[in-house]
């Protein structure tokens, strides 16, 4: 069985106005924000949606509901909104809300990287969960094999749905670094990972739960439109 799995990043927040890291914690969205979330809707308002989810953040539902109006209003039938934690943002820990470059310095001076970027070039991407973790005080932050275990289980969420079937168009409400991170697990080589997907924009992940994920279960269909 294949699902057609439709991630649309959230719209802009204050938080990302002001440049702050942004994981579980809550801002809601700017006036460009719903605008975000309205275009999404309009990209999105010719699919047929048999399940969606979303994090259960605000500016995840403002999101997702925005883009179910336009749907509806399109002719569909509306589906079933399920809001779960295992589909939020990566979690920050003692850095949340902070300003980002600030917490990425701290994060990457100790291994001699000064940026997100660098952190990325030099390390890979899991090093930045690794990393922010280590620099945290309290630990609280999400190190790189917890935040898969969570977000693997949004997928076993999907998978779990008795009312999917094979061919199903399925919305996800995502978050920017979740998107990021997906990507650099499961794209093949030829994507420009080097700046945050934008707000409003929509990837599409083709998914068998019938398959591991790192062994043909996910394929990318497009990225970042």
């Amino acid at each position: 069985m294949t699902l057609h799995l439709h991630l649309v990043r959230h719209g802009q927040t204050y938080f990302n106005r002001y440049n702050r890291l942004q994981g579980w914690s809550n801002s809601p969205l700017t006036e460009s924000g719903i605008a975000d979330a309205v275009k999404a809707g309009h990209k999105l308002e010719s699919v047929d949606f048999a399940a969606a989810y979303c994090s259960d953040t605000t500016r995840a539902e403002q999101t997702a509901h925005s883009v179910l109006d336009i749907n509806e209003a399109a002719g569909h039938a509306r589906p079933e909104l399920t809001v779960d934690m295992h589909f939020r943002e990566q979690f920050y820990g003692y850095y949340e809300g902070l300003d980002m470059a600030m917490a990425w310095y701290a994060a990457g001076a100790p291994h001699g990287a000064k940026t997100y970027n660098e952190i990325v070039s030099r390390f890979g991407l899991a090093a930045t969960k690794d990393f922010l973790k280590e620099a945290d005080p309290f630990h609280d932050a999400e190190s790189e094999s917890e935040y898969w275990e969570r977000v693997e289980g949004g997928f076993r969420i999907i998978a779990g749905n008795p009312r999917l079937h094979d061919g199903d168009d399925v919305l996800v409400i995502s978050h920017g670094n979740t998107l990021l991170s997906l990507m650099h697990r499961f794209a093949p080589e030829g994507y420009d990972l080097s700046e945050r997907p934008a707000n409003g924009s929509v990837t599409v992940l083709d998914y068998d739960p019938s398959l591991p994920l790192d062994d043909g279960g996910i394929a990318i269909v497009s990225y970042n439109q």
